[in-house]
């Protein structure tokens, strides 16, 4: 081994309005402020930073032209209860899906899928 993943880091228009997004939605801590150009979320042995990036182009899924560039697989017990749970955060839902997981968009348009059921 050569090393161990630290972070997963993710652009945003505004870094601490996005983490405090993912924080809601997986249930950690935001470590950072309004207006921080680097801003962290822990929990569960788990870290995502966000950078500030003002000019970010996000994603326009399933549009080919601006790829989805990451996607997060969040794991939930109950699809049907976590789906009005993320979108009252401000996710949006996306086309697309199957038989284990639903799509969606976080408020600055980074796909995610609910999934369960998941190996």
């Amino acid at each position: 081994m050569i090393g161990q993943l630290h972070s997963v880091v993710i652009d945003a228009p505004d870094a601490h309005a996005l983490a405090t997004f993912y924080a809601g939605l997986l249930g950690m801590e935001v470590r950072g402020e309004p207006g921080d150009d680097w801003v962290v979320v822990t929990g569960a042995g788990y870290r995502i930073a966000f950078q500030q990036a003002p000019d970010l182009q996000p994603p326009d899924w399933p549009d080919p032209g601006r790829p989805q560039q990451f996607h997060l697989d969040i794991r939930v017990a109950d699809v049907d209860v976590a789906e009005p749970q993320v979108l009252e955060l401000g996710a949006r839902r996306l086309p697309g899906g199957g038989g284990d997981f639903r799509v969606y968009a976080d408020p600055v348009g980074h796909p995610f899928c609910l999934v369960w059921d998941a190996a």
